[in-house]
């Protein structure tokens, strides 16, 4: 099971009611994906578990490709070569590094990679993984790993944790008439505002989806345009002609890494905390005590 942590606890931040703990920090954030980690646990039973990470939530490459990629939420751009900042609110900053030292605590991995964003770690694992692999996620862009052969599928949280959507490649043909394999293409075309990602004007989902339908990926749509006996008609060719700067860089920016080289870890997922002190004192000082004893249950009974 792969996790892309901060939609996690993003998620958990503004789904959470505000609680606070004796110190004053708030731990919405922690205790809800403590709760979700249980919950996914507690239902699906995996051997091995990684809380993938943004080390670099907006690479400077992808940036360099497509100067708009995620840039409504930079808060302001730090002097030299370090990253922009991302926004986030205040209470939730400060629940980042509690939310690391409770996960190294009880022993879940954390893997991230400079300069690659928790989606290129999550390509990285879920390729030749050689097990069942799900990806927790509310990113629609993860839905191009997905590989009923290899056995990877997403488990999409859009709609929240409890009611998460079991996504294979039937589900992405039948919400979008398109193969996973062609998803970063098809998000590529038809753009999304929320990563700053402008897509080909005039072209919409469906759009998108024939032009794969008919000439298989990127490269195929590409070369059609430029060819006069393709069956392209006239308002696509020109559409795609006229974003052809845009397209030459975007399947670079969109398509998910999955050879980065990570760090040494061990994912398998521990059914007792590595450091149970640290694990009770984090508890007792973070008003964590509820929903880490549970997490700590599930992990022993599964």
């Amino acid at each position: 099971m792969l996790l892309d942590t901060a939609s996690l606890y993003f998620r958990a931040f503004f789904g959470v009611p505000e609680i606070k703990a004796d110190n004053g920090t708030p731990v919405n954030a922690v205790r809800g994906l403590l709760d979700f980690i249980s919950r996914l646990v507690g239902e699906y039973s995996p051997t091995h578990l990684v809380c993938c990470w943004d080390n670099d939530w907006r690479p400077q490459w992808r940036v360099d490709l497509i100067p708009s990629y995620k840039s409504h939420r930079v808060v302001a751009a730090r002097p030299g070569d370090q990253p922009d900042v991302e926004e986030v609110p205040d209470p939730l900053e400060v629940q980042v590094p509690v939310i690391r030292a409770v996960l190294g605590a009880l022993g879940i991995a954390i893997v991230g990679a400079d300069h690659y964003e928790a989606d290129d770690v999550i390509g990285t694992l879920a390729t030749g993984a050689g097990m069942p692999v799900d990806i927790v996620t509310g990113d629609r862009d993860l839905f191009q790993l997905v590989d009923d052969d290899a056995g990877v599928r997403v488990l999409y949280i859009a709609r929240g944790v409890g009611r998460h959507e079991r996504v294979t490649a039937e589900v992405v043909r039948d919400k979008y008439a398109i193969e996973a394999a062609q998803y970063a293409d098809f998000a590529t075309l038809r753009g999304d505002a929320s990563d700053g990602l402008p897509g080909v004007s005039g072209i919409g989902e469906k759009t998108a989806a024939t032009l794969l339908q008919r000439f298989g990926d990127m490269s195929g749509i590409l070369a059609a345009a430029e060819d006069p006996d393709a069956d392209l008609g006239p308002n696509p060719r020109s559409k795609i002609r006229a974003a052809a700067d845009y397209l030459a860089v975007a399947p670079r920016v969109v398509a998910v890494a999955r050879d980065i080289e990570l760090h040494d870890h061990d994912a398998t997922l521990p059914r007792e905390p590595r450091d149970p002190e640290l694990v009770k004192a984090l508890a007792e000082e973070f008003n964590l005590e509820g929903p880490l004893t549970r997490l700590v249950e599930t992990l022993a009974d599964r």
